[in-house]
């Protein structure tokens, strides 16, 4: 298993007129988490696609919100992988607020495609290889 915590402030502009986080920039927060993720295993979304020819669209996703965020909020975006990916790569979401209140929890799942064809792929072995002495424990 694989986790990472990012750290993001709730901006003014992410909030709706009751000052709450607006529900539809979760989605953001979860890329957010997912991006900041790779990018500490040192791989980035640009180098996947530019130099791996690859893409990774969202297939599916499901957000549960539990607490709300508010404006200035630091929040902690804790992002899992469970296992490791195949033809599929799954991040569990977990976000904090700062008393370290779950507010809420998600799932999204992405599928890899060789841009050259659009065709699904299997994940990619750099990928595997940064990925793997993270589950040789489980």
């Amino acid at each position: 298993m694989f986790a990472f915590d990012y750290q993001n402030r709730v901006r003014h502009g992410e909030t709706d007129q009751m000052g709450y986080l607006y529900y539809g920039n979760y989605a953001q927060y979860y890329e957010i988490g997912r991006v900041e993720m790779l990018r500490s295993l040192g791989v980035t979304y640009k180098d996947i696609e530019k130099e791996h020819g690859i893409w990774m669209p969202v297939v599916s996703l499901e957000i549960k919100y539990l607490r709300p965020a508010y404006y200035d909020d630091l929040l902690t975006i804790r992002t899992t992988l469970k296992s490791l990916p195949e033809k599929y790569i799954i991040f569990d979401v977990e976000i904090f607020n700062e008393k370290n209140k779950l507010i809420n929890i998600g799932s999204v799942k992405l599928c890899f495609v060789d841009a050259s064809v659009g065709k699904t792929i299997y994940a990619p072995a750099f990928l595997l290889e940064k990925l793997r002495p993270y589950f040789e424990h489980d």
